[in-house]
């Protein structure tokens, strides 16, 4: 046996018989931990036992053990628990036993003995330990950086230049969606610069390195904000320092998603930089150049042949079937045309077409040509279809967006017990808030509504008509033959069987039953008006006009027989229409004053608020409770308050996303066929370019930059095809049904900046579904690939 080859020797036997009585052992620690009810104790040892500073925490867990006998003792128990342990420890004995080194080779050294070793081998170290530092660091650090960025730009920075904000009662803060993003292009920058000065240092990927940086030093960070969201004792301890954090992360809903979303663009962050490290020091030097490569990669592949390019966005946009018949249509016809004239050029000259003949074949396409063409169009389907999904379902979210908040405010002050009754000096505090464009009163509680057909359960909310319209659009949705100024005028409200004679005819004369002489009948009471939205007025069978009972539990009255729920008449002074269901069936509105006398309120329930960005309510709501001094006041902004509605949405449009990802992951593997292919077709040409003294991180340059070309291509194609559907749904239109839906037609709404995330999801795929061919390339001896020529 050579001394490089292999000299383990296993025996299998030993193997599974020590596998066998391992587990027999875990079997009996498991029972025992089960009778002596210690699952609770050891579940976290357990548990640190796969990831992060497992090992450590258990060590430090054993040394407290052996010093502290009575803490061992919870554990100790029955005789099952050490006979399970000698077990387990003779089970991995035997496995150890059966694991030995093969016996030394009898052969002497050979010819080559003392010769200079390869220089690839000569620079080979096992291990970088300051490599390790700086993947380990560097995703550590980067997560930090993340926290803390993210935590001060989103709680407020002190500064001079936010006067009118430090005279509110806060600093100069950002919005916490504006604060996320810059604090994740920043921990994205450096973790991309930790793994590019690790992978520089060690001249190679490292893998290794990488590999236990992440899990020992990566780790952590997530699994402790996963945990903060289950543990008690950590949310106390962590979640009012981190709060901006979890705001941001329990936009989707889903907190521990988004943790371990973010960790995941950090490790790919810094896989990019491991690869661009080598990439541009693999050599020794540094080394970012990139036009010869790019020439070579241009020559290699063609992506950018019109062709090519057309008949791709042809299948984008018409379908695969109608663009495959013309282009088979066509290519029959030019191959009959020229198998014609190659014809007739042999009857003159043999030789010539012999020639012409050859040069017809050079002009089919290759395996590999087909393949690539295959591939740009897997990507450039893979994003227009994420382009064009996305921007419908964003298209929903924004219409349901400006429906709920054309009824609702965008932030509400309140106090945690009781009402307003200072209402008026509230407001003009809250005035001075930079940012709030609109305040309004309001009063709210739920009742029951009746008519002369039917009985239901509404929320009431009592309103200035004077100064809603500048919070809410209920003005505007009032539906004709309605008014919300007659909530302050109700004698213009008329009776919906006067209705007739205001169109100029006089009331009938009635006979009086007792004197016999004609009186006219009595003038109609007044009564207060009621907006009710139009499936309530459709439940209730009311019009403008009709009257209707508003009866409510709180406050009742006492009667006859007792205490009797409070019960009032209003007369239907309008009927509103919002476009969404909840809001037209369950809400209804009175004027301020009424409410104040029917439930018996001193002031108001709260302040409705309008601001001059929605995005920002969060923190100008947290600006008015500062203005108004904190406690009792509180404020809630529109994503607090239908935070489950819109988490769901976001989580919907997120999951649907990574599912259409899965398309270019499919394109992605098309590409690694076609470079591994262009490899096999090249070796030749990369033993000669490595022979003339190309580093291994040019050839890696080489075949990276032609899966960046097909992924590029395909990108740009998807793009095109996914905005140009986008804008025919939009103009064309797909009608639906309003009845059901509450939309005519299928809403599109185009963000730019999930349509770049598409086309960089399909870019960055490409380039790490690249990163393994390029590597076998680099691996090509000059040697191997010229034996056969």
């Amino acid at each position: 046996m050579h001394p490089a080859e292999r000299q383990t020797d296993y025996r299998w036997p030993l193997l599974w018989a020590g596998a066998l009585v391992a587990l027999v052992g875990a079997i009996l620690l498991g029972v025992a931990i089960s009778e002596s009810e210690a699952w609770a104790e050891v579940a976290g040892a357990l548990g640190l036992s796969f990831v992060g500073w497992g090992g450590l925490v258990q060590s430090f867990d054993a040394g407290a053990l052996a010093l502290g006998a009575q803490k061992a003792t919870a554990v100790a128990g029955p005789k099952a628990l050490v006979a399970g342990t000698l077990v387990w420890l003779a089970g991995w004995g035997l496995i150890a036993a059966g694991i030995r080194r093969a016996p030394a080779s009898g052969e002497g050294p050979s010819p080559a003995a003392g010769a200079p070793l390869y220089p690839r081998l000569a620079r080979y170290r096992d291990f970088y330990w300051s490599t390790l530092g700086a993947y380990g660091g560097g995703i550590l650090l980067a997560e930090l950086v993340l926290l803390l960025l993210q935590t001060v730009l989103s709680s407020g920075v002190p500064s001079d230049l936010g006067g009118a904000a430090r005279e509110a009662g806060g600093g100069l803060s950002l919005p916490p969606t504006i604060a996320f993003a810059i604090a994740f292009i920043v921990s994205m920058g450096v973790a991309f610069a930790s793994g590019f000065v690790g992978a520089s240092r060690a001249q190679r990927l490292s893998f290794p390195e990488a590999t236990i940086g992440v899990f020992y030093l990566g780790l952590p960070v997530p699994i402790l904000l996963s945990l903060m969201e289950r543990v008690p004792s950590l949310q106390l301890a962590l979640g009012y320092r981190l709060r901006e954090v979890t705001y941001v992360a329990g936009l989707i809903g889903r907190p521990e998603l988004a943790y371990w979303l973010v960790f995941a663009a950090l490790v790919l962050a810094l896989v990019l930089g491991i690869n661009t490290g080598f990439i541009a020091a693999g050599s020794g030097r540094v080394d970012l150049r990139l036009g010869f490569e790019l020439f070579v990669a241009r020559r290699h592949v063609a992506v950018f042949r019109p062709s090519l390019l057309l008949g791709a966005l042809a299948v984008l946009m018409f379908g695969i079937i109608p663009p495959l018949i013309v282009y088979f249509i066509i290519r029959g016809a030019e191959a009959a045309v020229e198998r014609t004239r190659v014809k007739s050029l042999g009857l003159a000259d043999p030789l010539a077409a012999a020639s012409a003949q050859h040069r017809m074949k050079l002009h089919e396409q290759s395996p590999t040509m087909m393949m690539t063409a295959l591939s740009v169009g897997g990507v450039g389907v893979g994003v227009m279809a994420l382009i064009i999904v996305l921007s419908v379902m964003s298209g929903f979210e924004a219409d349901l967006q400006q429906k709920i908040l054309g009824t609702n405010a965008h932030a509400v002050v309140s106090r945690y017990a009781g009402d307003l009754p200072d209402y008026d000096k509230v407001m003009q505090q809250v005035k001075r808030v930079p940012g709030v464009v609109g305040q309004t009163p309001f009063i709210i509680n739920q009742v029951m509504i009746a008519s002369e057909g039917n009985v239901d359960g509404v929320i009431i909310k009592g309103i200035d008509p004077h100064s809603v319209g500048s919070v809410t659009d209920l003005p505007e949705n009032i539906l004709p033959g309605g008014d919300l100024g007659h909530l302050e005028q109700p004698a213009r409200i008329l009776p919906s069987s006067a209705v007739e004679d205001a169109d100029g005819r006089k009331d009938a004369e009635e006979e009086d039953p007792i004197i016999g002489k004609p009186s006219k009948p009595a003038k109609p009471t007044v009564l207060p008006g009621i907006i009710i939205g139009r499936e309530l007025a459709a439940s209730l069978r009311v019009v403008v006009g009709d009257r209707v009972n508003v009866v409510s539990p709180l406050g009742t009255e006492l009667g006859p027989s007792g205490p009797i729920p409070k019960s009032r008449a209003f007369r239907v002074a309008g009927v509103f229409y919002s476009g969404m269901y909840e809001y037209d069936s369950k809400f209804v509105y009175i004027l301020l004053k009424e409410a104040q006398d029917f439930f018996a309120v001193k002031g108001a329930t709260g302040i409705e608020l309008k601001v001059a960005d929605i995005d920002d309510a969060r923190r100008i709501a947290n600006q008015v409770v500062r203005v108004l001094g904190g406690y009792p006041y509180r404020a809630r902004d529109w994503g607090e308050m239908n935070k489950n509605l819109f988490s769901a949405l976001r989580l919907e449009k997120l999951v649907m996303g990574i599912i259409l990802s899965i398309i270019i992951i499919v394109a992605a593997g098309l590409i690694v066929a076609t470079v591994i292919m262009l490899v096999l077709e090249k070796r030749k040409e990369i033993s000669v370019l490595k022979a003339l003294g190309v580093p291994d991180g040019g050839i890696v340059k080489i075949f990276l930059a032609e899966g960046l070309q097909i992924g590029v291509a395909g990108g740009v194609l998807g793009l095109f095809s996914g905005l140009a559907w986008c804008l025919f749904i939009e103009k064309v239109g797909i009608k639906l049904d309003p009845e059901v839906y509450y939309i005519p037609a299928l809403p599109v709404r185009i963000e730019p900046v999930q349509t770049a995330l598409a086309v960089i999801i399909a870019v960055l795929v490409t380039y790490l579904a690249s990163i393994y061919p390029a590597l076998k390339a680099s691996s090509v001896e000059p040697v191997e690939g010229l034996k056969a020529e």
